[in-house]
């Protein structure tokens, strides 16, 4: 049934539970001809790009277990929830095969919706604890070096987990699907939560805490980083011949730029609307635009766990040499004794002259960070890991 040139068109109808009138809109999917063919594309390539690239650098975290740090477990965390997020897509890439139907009954829809949901914003908060545990190890490394003990650290994960589960739970006491007037069934809709009361201030409250929140904290912490990086590279002649400073405010930038694009326009898209919501009443034509928005959104947020993979490629050294074994591309390399590292990279930092263990990349030479202790700079303040959805670099890799 070819509904794209339809116009919008509202059906009343009483509930059986109550006498008032509600309404429905018939244009809601009329974009299903497209969508059914481009968002089942879409999300293949999530999948497997997203599935490779964040195995493999679990592959590259994993070794390191047993230097464990603060760091490494954070990162953990964030590929796990990566990880999982896609192993979630298959049944989506179904649904939106199908043209916005879903055949596997309500429980499997809340099933699908709550691994999707959780893992998403579990991914959202361990970016937030990476930029402020990179944010201690350099700016504040003495005054809040117990936020960085392991053991802490530990706890810390399982709130965020935790913290996640109680915002999502509420998912499984709603009704997910609904049985659309021309006989599909969607699943994890928008229009399917119109019915729950308060769902508009439900909705803002939830993405202060699940977006405002986390992105005033990464982009405090990594401008402050920025600021000292640059700071100490111009303080100090090798830092700044190397270059290492300027990749790593590069990488910073782009981390930064990442998570900007890909969560911006979906809980920007829903604030407008929900706004909207609460001081007039969008009519079909409205409800129409912001669910075809959604689904763009959507998949613009999905990307983020597809490019991940890339920001560890040209961050990270040992991720390149994973890769290009796997690939069977390998590349002849020379290092000198004093930098060479070990498979996946691990290495040591000094900052303001406390051991800070590192796990990824090559840091600089033995003579470059002595002569830096000596010159009483903190030694490439720029090999600060820092994480977009699961970086395990400390981004000076040369």
């Amino acid at each position: 049934m070819k509904m794209a040139s339809a116009a919008p068109v509202t059906f009343v109808f009483t509930s059986p539970n109550n006498d008032s009138n509600k309404t429905t809109c018939d244009t809601l999917y009329a974009h299903r001809d497209y969508a059914r063919v481009f968002m089942p594309l879409f999300y293949c390539v999530v999948f497997l790009v997203g599935l490779f690239g964040n195995s493999l650098a679990l592959h590259v975290i994993r070794p390191n277990m047993k230097k464990m740090n603060s760091t490494t477990l954070y990162s953990l965390n964030l590929v796990v929830s990566d990880i999982l997020f896609t192993l979630s897509l298959p049944v989506r890439i179904v649904y939106y095969a199908l043209g916005f139907h879903w055949p596997l009954g309500e429980a499997l829809c809340k099933i699908s919706g709550f691994v999707f949901y959780i893992n998403t914003y579990a991914g959202v908060n361990f970016m937030t604890c990476l930029s402020v545990d990179r944010f201690i190890a350099v700016v504040l490394p003495l005054r809040f070096a117990r936020l960085r003990n392991v053991s802490n650290v530990r706890y810390i994960c399982v709130g965020v987990w935790l913290l996640v589960l109680a915002q999502t739970l509420p998912l499984f006491g709603m009704q997910m699907t609904n049985l659309e007037p021309d006989g599909f069934i969607t699943c994890m809709e928008y229009p399917n939560f119109e019915k729950v009361d308060n769902v508009a201030t439900m909705l803002i409250g939830g993405i202060f805490l699940g977006y405002v929140l986390p992105l005033l904290t990464i982009l405090v912490s990594y401008s402050v980083l920025c600021s000292k990086l640059h700071f100490s590279a111009k303080s100090n002649r090798l830092t700044e011949k190397s270059g290492r400073s300027r990749k790593a405010i590069g990488v910073i930038c782009c981390v930064s730029l990442v998570f900007i694009v890909c969560f911006s326009p979906y809980h920007i898209d829903i604030l407008q609307y929900m706004i909207r919501k609460l001081v007039s009443s969008p009519d079909c034509v409205d409800l129409t635009a912001f669910q075809v928005s959604l689904h763009i959104t959507v998949c613009l947020m999905n990307l983020n766990s597809c490019l991940d993979p890339f920001i560890y490629f040209f961050a990270c050294k040992g991720y390149k040499r994973k890769l290009r074994k796997l690939l069977k591309l390998h590349v002849s390399m020379s290092f000198s004794s004093a930098v060479r590292t070990s498979p996946e990279g691990s290495s040591k930092d000094i900052l303001d002259g406390n051991k800070i263990q590192l796990n990824s990349c090559t840091v600089g030479s033995t003579s470059e960070r002595l002569t830096e202790r000596r010159d009483g700079v903190p030694p490439l303040e720029d090999s600060v890991k820092l994480d977009q959805v699961g970086t395990i670099s400390n981004l000076v890799d040369s």
